[in-house]
């Protein structure tokens, strides 16, 4: 079973990635963010929109997770995704569905629809009592995880992309 604690440095952490990727979107015009920093790069709407189709598709996944007998357990891969999940020193392919696809108009649209998407994660964290590491479910990239860890993901994928969102603002001004 998660423990307060657990719970609570998943709230905390879920809630730092979000303000990360707000922070980095901050006082950028939708000029700015529709514009590509070069060749086959994504925009910064793009990014945002990648995060929010990531976040809907990871809800989703935990909502149908199958219940495991036992918790699947991976203390050091929960660390692992922590510690190295916003690290854009390697890059990863996005799966073809987490692609963008100009479901956004604006912007704030797409920041709507990610903090709306991270409500309702955020929501199903404080509503579950079950222990999250007893629910798994198959991860396009990872395979077999359970949903602490897709949590974890889901907390630092947007601080990836804040990150993403920085280089392409440096582009831009470069």
């Amino acid at each position: 079973m998660m423990t307060n604690e657990e719970r609570q440095a998943i709230l905390d952490a879920l809630k730092t990635g979000s303000t990360a990727l707000h922070d980095a979107a901050r006082e950028v015009s939708d000029e700015q963010a529709a514009r590509s920093a070069g060749e086959g790069r994504w925009s910064i709407l793009q990014c945002v929109e990648h995060v929010a189709l990531v976040e809907e598709f990871l809800l989703s996944l935990m909502a149908q997770a199958r219940r495991a007998e036992e918790p699947a357990t991976n203390a050091s891969r929960e660390a692992m995704i922590l510690e190295r999940g916003a690290d854009r020193t390697h890059s990863r392919e996005a799966p073809a569905a987490a692609l963008p696809r100009g479901r956004f108009a604006t912007l704030e649209d797409a920041l709507a629809g990610f903090s709306a998407a991270r409500e309702r994660t955020i929501a199903f964290l404080k509503t579950n009592e079950e222990d999250l590491r007893a629910r798994i479910a198959v991860h396009p990239l990872m395979g077999v995880v359970n949903c602490r860890e897709i949590l974890a993901l889901m907390a630092v994928h947007p601080a990836r992309h804040a990150k993403q969102i920085e280089e392409i603002k440096a582009a831009m001004a470069g």
